[in-house]
């Protein structure tokens, strides 16, 4: 992924856990940079997403820190005290308003961030060499098993803009506006409320359209930051040539990003598709998905390889969305196992058997009510998870 002009990255060993690797990301963004950002709807949030919160309304950023091992959520004032000193700490270094700093926290919840492994942490960000995005994405994780990264370009006018992102996220998945940890940086000038704008239309069918378990953290953030050192006019609104060439790319980096997440969910072997039509609304085809995503039975059914269309069946009815069982039509892997409320007569199940070996694979159902339609994406649910889970705090 290349470079983006504006944006310098930094990690170092905090030591917020017993491990051997970086876990404190400084990333330290140019003067005049725009900022738009989504926080999770988790009511027991953490500090760093009740102060990004109030941050983004400013749409102006110099600089992020990411700290991993430790979420800092469920921790009272010490974790605020912890936050506010490293954006001050921060800030002094780098010469900027500590509302400029934003923070984010990832790891285990209910131990309060130490104050002296950030402050010391943070020094020798402030003292570091430039890394690369690999570091970067590499740092920010916890229980994933790979690094996660994507990237897009467009053209605004005559200028070539490019876009970049990492995200972190394996457990704890199911957003309920955006998704774990996520950070998208680009060189175009945008003003910071149409980059807002964007994000959050993209959010919908990328971010907020995946889990892996069901649950939403108390953590999920996703922020963009756009640097404006591309040069092009700056970005308003959709009358702006180049507008939606920007807006395809930043859609395309964010479901690229959420892909990943569910990739590497906690224990996974399967990539899941599930495309939901004939809704009576795209919403409620949403919902249903989501039913069908969540659902444990579906998931080790998938898990083990069996077309199980019945659990299919009964997650569509669980979901509270209107359906008819007599109009719903199930398939898997592109082969219709149930048409119209009844299994197929002439239905054979060798291909379906055969898809779903593989690790990418596809459940198709028709509501049979509407118009309504949409997509989402999960993993299968293994042993895998349990013992990934089972531990984690200790």
């Amino acid at each position: 992924m290349s470079a983006i002009d504006g944006v310098t990255l930094r990690t170092v060993r905090a030591g917020y856990k017993e491990w051997d690797r970086a876990d404190l990301t400084f990333v330290e963004l140019a003067e005049g940079t725009a900022v738009a950002g989504l926080f999770t709807q988790n009511v027991c949030c953490s500090t760093e997403v009740e102060m990004g919160r109030e941050q983004v309304k400013s749409g102006r950023a110099r600089a992020l820190v990411v700290n991993a091992g430790n979420a800092n959520a469920f921790t009272g004032y010490r974790g605020r005290e912890a936050v506010e000193q490293i954006a001050a700490q921060v800030a002094g270094g780098i010469g900027c308003e500590a509302s400029e700093v934003f923070v984010s926290s990832t790891g285990v919840i209910g131990v309060p961030l130490p104050k002296d492994k950030a402050r010391e942490g943070v020094a020798a960000a402030l003292r570091a060499e430039p890394c690369d995005w690999e570091d970067v994405a590499r740092a920010i994780g916890t229980t994933d098993t790979y690094t996660k990264g994507a990237h897009a370009s467009a053209m605004i006018g005559e200028t070539k803009v490019h876009l970049v992102g990492v995200i972190k996220g394996s457990g704890m998945i199911a957003p309920d506006m955006a998704t774990m940890l996520g950070y998208i940086f680009t060189d175009a000038a945008v003003e910071p409320a149409f980059l807002q704008d964007m994000l959050s239309a993209a959010n919908g069918p990328t971010f907020s359209s995946i889990t892996v378990d069901s649950d939403t953290s108390t953590s999920d953030t996703v922020l963009a930051f756009a640097t404006g050192k591309a040069g092009n006019a700056p970005l308003a609104g959709f009358d702006d040539a180049g507008a939606d060439a920007f807006a395809a790319a930043l859609h395309d980096v964010c479901r690229q990003l959420a892909h990943l997440v569910v990739r590497d969910g906690e224990g996974a072997t399967k990539f899941i598709e599930i495309a939901v039509g004939g809704a009576v609304s795209d919403e409620s085809a949403r919902r249903i998905g989501l039913a069908i995503a969540n659902s444990p039975l579906v998931k080790t059914a998938i898990a083990g390889e069996d077309a199980n269309w019945g659990r299919v069946v009964m997650a569509v009815g669980k979901a509270g969305e209107p359906a008819d069982r007599d109009k719903l039509s199930i398939g898997f892997g592109g082969t219709w196992a149930a048409r119209d409320g009844l299994p197929l007569a002439d239905y054979d199940e060798a291909p379906v058997a055969a898809h779903l070996k593989g690790q990418d694979i596809r459940i198709d159902v028709d509501i049979g009510l509407g118009d309504g339609r949409a997509t989402v994406w999960t993993c299968d649910l293994t042993h895998g998870y349990i013992e990934i889970n089972a531990d984690y705090r200790t």
